[in-house]
């Protein structure tokens, strides 16, 4: 169980999910392990928040457990969409732990936002990755043409082929590269995401290697922790669905840390707004 997420399944306005996908990691895989990695590395977070206030034991969080895969992955993303479907249905947030990268597939198909927000080094915009279109170097081109998302926003990306780079020049992609996240989040108007639902999205490769090692496909020159979590609590107020994806068993538990960090940070800041929108 994630810690603090203690709330009995039908009044919870927050639900944790575990997709422990790992059938296309490209380098090095455990994403299998994320979802528990996780759980276990968030252990030793104080329950109160001093930021906003709040404990998280007391924002209605529920954890729901694992719904584990089999070797059909687009079957299994269909199954996966339908328990996220239920969540939403009972007007609570899907907070999905991945995984790979492709789980993000069946949290879009659930939530039907208007807009992606997806941290990652890569761009996954390539139609197919070794003839497979449900790699997870394809989820964010499989988000915008299957799901029919209005756009997609990549932060942090810095790597991708020829053909994703030229898909990313189109009108409904935009990218940030991490050099420009920061400039990028202080002039950040929030009301852009605030017509619409907004599927939140956090790849842990999108961070440096050094401060995140604990997964798949390690790409240098990433973003700092903390401007991720400031991505985090200024996307949060506007979001729907959130996941943390990509954090496998291949470090000292740095990436799961922050993985169950940044899950939290969501949960405080969405909270936070929402409570500020009933007074």
């Amino acid at each position: 169980m994630f810690p603090g997420a203690t709330t009995d399944r039908d009044p919870a306005s927050y639900v944790v999910v575990g997709a422990p996908l790992d059938a296309t990691t490209t380098f090095q895989p455990g994403t299998r392990f994320g979802p528990d990695r996780v759980r276990r590395f968030a252990e030793t977070y104080d329950d109160y928040d001093h930021e906003t206030g709040s404990r998280f034991s007391a924002l209605a969080v529920h954890d729901g457990g694992d719904v584990h895969p089999w070797d059909d992955v687009k079957a299994y993303l269909d199954h996966l969409a339908a328990e996220l479907r239920s969540v939403v249905l009972n007007d609570a947030v899907p907070l999905l732990l991945g995984g790979e990268h492709t789980v993000t597939y069946a949290g879009v198909d659930a939530v039907d936002p208007d807009t992606l927000v997806v941290v990652d080094a890569h761009l996954d915009l390539r139609e197919a990755y070794d003839g497979n279109p449900w790699n997870h170097a394809c989820v964010t081109r499989r988000a915008l043409e299957d799901l029919d998302i209005d756009r997609a926003v990549i932060v942090g990306a810095r790597t991708g082929s020829e053909a994703e780079w030229d898909r990313a020049a189109a009108g409904d992609v935009e990218v940030v590269d991490p050099e420009a996240a920061r400039e990028w989040l202080a002039s950040l108007d929030p009301r852009r995401f605030a017509d619409g639902s907004t599927y939140l999205s956090v790849d842990v490769d999108g961070l440096d290697p050094g401060f995140a090692p604990g997964t798949g496909t390690m790409e240098p020159f990433g973003l700092a922790p903390r401007t991720v979590r400031d991505l985090v609590r200024r996307i949060a107020p506007h979001a729907a669905g959130f996941d943390v994806v990509e954090v496998n068993d291949r470090d000292d538990g740095q990436a799961a840390a922050v993985a169950g960090k940044l899950l939290r940070e969501f949960v405080f800041h969405h909270a936070d707004a929402a409570a500020a929108d009933d007074v």
